[in-house]
């Protein structure tokens, strides 16, 4: 099975079309999807099966291999807000790209690893830009550069009221290299 061999991205991006960046993205977060066998490609990367055939179709044409693709489970608790705040964040709202990465960033920042990591990027500056060019109003707000999962849930709780944090201000609290610390 293709999906699960090495050279997997190299074989995406070998393949792929479109914009060289985002190409890039969807190809790092689909290999990192399936190096996770026997997990299904949809629970790994949040998209229904319908939906990944349209992204492999529109970004990577020809691509056999893939299965098992399967489907893409419940969701976690957050899983849903998190993609609703992207969304209402969205650059471009109606593509088709905002919705793929709102779900594969969500399903994905439920992970135990930095984002950047658990999306299979080569560095936070991937992360960085894909939020950016994807969901720009959303990162314009992430003045103090808080790391990318921290960000999002205290957004969630802002959004709802709700005071997580032990500091009214972030340079006071303990915590402080937990949330804008390096992410190597």
């Amino acid at each position: 099975m293709l999906a699960q061999q090495p050279g997997f991205y190299q074989s995406l991006i070998a393949r792929g079309v479109g914009d060289a960046f985002d190409r890039h993205v969807f190809a790092c977060i689909l290999a990192k999807g399936a190096s996770e066998f026997p997990r299904p490609l949809a629970a790994a990367v949040g998209l229904p099966a319908p939906e990944l055939a349209r992204l492999l179709a529109a970004w990577f044409p020809g691509i056999d291999g893939l299965a098992p693709v399967g489907e893409p489970g419940p969701d976690a608790i957050e899983e849903a807000d998190l993609r609703r705040l992207l969304m209402d964040h969205a650059t471009c709202p109606g593509s088709d790209a905002a919705r793929w990465l709102a779900a594969m960033v969500a399903r994905r920042s439920l992970e135990p690893d930095h984002l950047w990591q658990d999306l299979g990027l080569s560095s936070r500056a991937d992360l960085s830009g894909l939020l950016r060019r994807h969901f720009g109003p959303l990162a314009e707000k992430n003045t103090r550069d808080m790391k990318w999962k921290k960000f999002f849930y205290r957004q969630m709780c802002l959004d709802e009221g709700i005071r997580v944090c032990k500091s009214p201000v972030c340079d006071g609290c303990t915590d402080f290299s937990l949330c804008f610390g390096p992410e190597d």
